[in-house]
C-alpha cells in the first residue's frame, strides 16, 4: 500500500489542531498533494497527485463548508514555529536574540473572465506595473536563527468592496499594524520590522511594541537639514557631493556610496536615513536606494545587512507561487480561498522545518531541494510497492488501478 509521506503526518499531528479524523485525512491529502504536484495546482490536480480515493467534492467541501477554525490552525502553527526557533536558540546558546518580521503585500492574479470568484477586484501590482484583476494579500514572514517561515496573512479589500458588502475598511497599513501587534516576541528579543515602504502608523505601532523599523522611503519625503526643510531628492541633487559619501561594501550585496542623515523624515522624528548609490555615484542624481532605520545605534553596514534579510519574502513569494501554487486556486468561495492560503502557509512551514532538519548534512538546501527530495522518496515508495505486488503475482491492471495510472 502506498501511504502518505510519514513526516508530513507527524508534523500536522504535532500541531494538535483538534480536527476530526476525516478532516485530518483531508488536510494530509492537501498538504501531500501540494508538495507532490509538479504542474498546475488546482484542487483536482492536488488530489490526483496525492493518489487518494477521496472524492473531489469532499475536498472542496472541507475547504468551503466544513466546521473547522482557520484562526486556531494559524495560532497552533505559529506557536509550533516559535517553539522550533527558540529551541534552536537555546541549543546554540545564542545571546544575540534577533528576530526579523518582514511585512509586504502580493497579488494573486486572475483572468478578468473570472467573475464568480468572490472578493476579486482591480489592484495595483508592483510586479506588473499596473492594476490587475486579483486578490491582494498583506503578508508577514519571520526570519530568525537561520529559519525562514511564512508567518501570517491578511486579505486586503478595496474601500468600494467593503462598502458594498458591509465590511469595515482597513488599509494595508492597518493590516500590517495588526500583524505587528499580534507578533508574540519574547521580552528579551529585539525585533526588526522590515518593509518596502513605511508610514507614521507603522512606526508608532512598532514603538509601542519596542520594535525597530528598517524600511525603504521615497525620495520625495522631507528632511530637515540645519533648519531647512527639503525633499531627499532635492537635497541629494543640490548639496551632496562625492566627498560627502562613504564607500560601504556589504557581503554578497556589493559596494554602495552612502550618505548618512540623522533627524526627522516627514512625520517621523529622529530616525537615521541612508541615501545610497549602487556601485557608482553620479553627480546631481537621486539616490537609488533610501533606507530609514529607527535604531540609531546601528552602523551603516549593519543596517544594509539587516535590510537585505527582506529578500526572504521575495524568494518566499516565488516558492509560494511557482512551487506550491499559492495563486493557482480555482475556488469560488472566499472562505475556501482563505482556508487554502492557511494550508499553504502550513505546507511552507513544514517544508522549512524539514529543511532545517536536513541541513545538518547539507547546509545549502533550498525549499525547492526539499520538495524534490520528498517527491523522489515518494516515487521510491511507489517502486517498492510495485515490486512487492509483483512478487505476490498481483495482476498488473489491479496495480495500475490502485495507483490511478492509466494502462
Amino acid at each position: 500500500m502506498v501511504s502518505l509521506y510519514l513526516p508530513i503526518v507527524k508534523f500536522i499531528l504535532a500541531l494538535k489542531l483538534e480536527f476530526s479524523k476525516p478532516q485530518l485525512n483531508h488536510l494530509f491529502t492537501l498538504v501531500h498533494g501540494i508538495i507532490l504536484c509538479a504542474g498546475r495546482k488546482n484542487i483536482t490536480q492536488i488530489r490526483n497527485a496525492a493518489r487518494q480515493d477521496r472524492h473531489l467534492s469532499s475536498l472542496t467541501n472541507f475547504l468551503n463548508h466544513a466546521p473547522w477554525c482557520i484562526n486556531r490552525m494559524q495560532r497552533r502553527r505559529m506557536h509550533f514555529v516559535m517553539e522550533k526557533i527558540r529551541a534552536k536558540r537555546m541549543k546554540h546558546g545564542d545571546t544575540k536574540r534577533l528576530a526579523f518580521l518582514i511585512v509586504d503585500d502580493t497579488c494573486c492574479k486572475k483572468e478578468t473572465t473570472t467573475k464568480k470568484m468572490e472578493a476579486l477586484s482591480f489592484q495595483y501590482s508592483h510586479e506588473a506595473g499596473k492594476s490587475v484583476w486579483c486578490h491582494c494579500v498583506v503578508t508577514a514572514h519571520v526570519v530568525c536563527e537561520g529559519h525562514s517561515y511564512a508567518w501570517d496573512f491578511r486579505p486586503y479589500y478595496r474601500e468600494e468592496y467593503c462598502s458594498k458588502h458591509g465590511l469595515s475598511f482597513k488599509s494595508k497599513n492597518d493590516l500590517a499594524a495588526e500583524m505587528i501587534e499580534a507578533f508574540p516576541a519574547a521580552q528579551d528579543e529585539q525585533v526588526y520590522v522590515l518593509m518596502e515602504y513605511t508610514s507614521e502608523k507603522i512606526i508608532n505601532c512598532c514603538n509601542r511594541k519596542g520594535y525597530h523599523v528598517i524600511a525603504a522611503v521615497k525620495t520625495n519625503r522631507l528632511i530637515c537639514v540645519s533648519g531647512v526643510t527639503i525633499s531627499i531628492a532635492d537635497f541629494a541633487a543640490q548639496y551632496i557631493r562625492k566627498a560627502d559619501l562613504r564607500s560601504v561594501t556589504v557581503e554578497s550585496q556589493g559596494t554602495y556610496w552612502v550618505y548618512e542623515y540623522e533627524g526627522p523624515v516627514s512625520e517621523m522624528e529622529n530616525v537615521k536615513a541612508l541615501l545610497s548609490w549602487k556601485d557608482e555615484y553620479a553627480a546631481s542624481s537621486k539616490p537609488q536606494v533610501c533606507l530609514l532605520c529607527t535604531d540609531l545605534s546601528l552602523d551603516l553596514v549593519t543596517i544594509q545587512c539587516y535590510y537585505h534579510v527582506r529578500w526572504n519574502t521575495e524568494t518566499g513569494y516565488r516558492y509560494f507561487k511557482e512551487l506550491l501554487g499559492f495563486d493557482q486556486y480555482q475556488l469560488l468561495s472566499f472562505v475556501g480561498i482563505q482556508r487554502f492560503w492557511a494550508i499553504q502557509y502550513l505546507t511552507q512551514n513544514y517544508l522549512e522545518s524539514q529543511r532545517q532538519d536536513w541541513m545538518r548534512s547539507d547546509k545549502h538546501l533550498t525549499l525547492g531541494d526539499v520538495v524534490y527530495r520528498i517527491r523522489q522518496e515518494f516515487f521510491g515508495q511507489i517502486i517498492v510497492y510495485v515490486y512487492q505486488q509483483a512478487l505476490e503475482k498481483k495482476p498488473l491492471f489491479d496495480i495500475l488501478k490502485h495507483l490511478k495510472i492509466p494502462a
